[in-house]
């Protein structure tokens, strides 16, 4: 994928370690950025599976996001809630290159904009 393809969202320091921020984007949900230990980021739709929790407002741990509304957890290197839960939020491609973050530019402008929660089965990258 071209450079071209990537658009900056931030420098990897406006993320707070064990945290997150919210992307907005033209139309539809917005993405929230999650940044964990060794400064690894994902992206997910801002929105959990269940009943569409912000879950930039979540609780991160490890390699995970707990939803604020009702406690489902959310991977966030596939989006898929864990076990007993069933669901997926949509995953964006991230880069991190000296210090900044940039989300695919494609994947900004078409994944997720038709948010409908308790979509079930695995997830899809």
């Amino acid at each position: 994928m071209s450079k071209s393809n990537w658009r900056h969202i931030c420098a990897l320091a406006d993320i707070p370690l064990l945290g997150a921020r919210r992307v907005q984007r033209a139309r539809g949900p917005d993405v929230a950025l999650f940044r964990v230990a060794g400064d690894r980021v994902y992206a997910l739709l801002d929105r959990c599976p269940h009943k569409g929790g912000p879950l930039s407002q979540g609780l991160v741990f490890g390699e995970a996001v707990a939803c604020p509304l009702h406690g489902w957890t959310i991977a966030l290197d596939s989006g898929q809630a864990l076990a007993p839960d069933e669901g997926c939020a949509a995953r964006f491609e991230v880069r991190v290159e000296a210090g900044e973050v940039y989300l695919d530019q494609a994947q900004l402008d078409s994944q997720g904009l038709e948010f409908q929660p308790l979509r079930a089965g695995p997830c899809h990258a």
